[in-house]
């Protein structure tokens, strides 16, 4: 990870990561991914080089997997997982689900709001939904 430096953004390929830059305004976050379930990467955060974006979405689609496989200890095997928090000595890294077979991860300091976070989280999630989702285009069922 780059410590305090800013990585340029990819040329188009990261089509999403202005708005994954704008949920970082929050004081003490660092880095922000938008993965697929089986851990490609769908978008970064400027502060993290693509490289290791990519291998942060691999590392975090495994943690939703075992997440996601553990709902039985919560009491019932057919329930949805949304979020995982997991602490660090130096943070937390936050994942949750950003619609069907996305997910989206966020790091913070240790000293971050963690309520003020997962709310943030969510209302990316629903911005995210609009722009992942394209409406049909006009004339689309039109005969060619």
């Amino acid at each position: 990870m780059t410590k305090g430096r800013k990585i340029a953004m990819d040329d188009g390929t990261n089509r999403l990561g202005w708005m994954l830059d704008d949920a970082l305004r929050m004081p003490e976050t660092r880095y922000a991914i938008l993965l697929s379930a089986d851990g490609l990467l769908m978008a970064h955060s400027e502060r993290i080089g693509r490289d290791d974006a990519e291998r942060q979405a691999a590392g975090m689609s495994g943690l939703q997997s075992l997440a996601r496989a553990t709902a039985e200890f919560c009491g019932d095997p057919g329930t949805t997982w949304r979020q995982t928090v997991n602490e660090f000595d130096d943070g937390y890294v936050f994942l949750v689900a950003a619609g069907p077979g996305a997910y989206l991860a966020v790091s913070a300091t240790q000293h971050v709001d963690m309520e003020a976070v997962s709310f943030r989280l969510q209302e990316l999630v629903q911005r995210l939904g609009k722009e992942m989702t394209s409406p049909p285009r006009p004339g689309a069922d039109a005969p060619a």
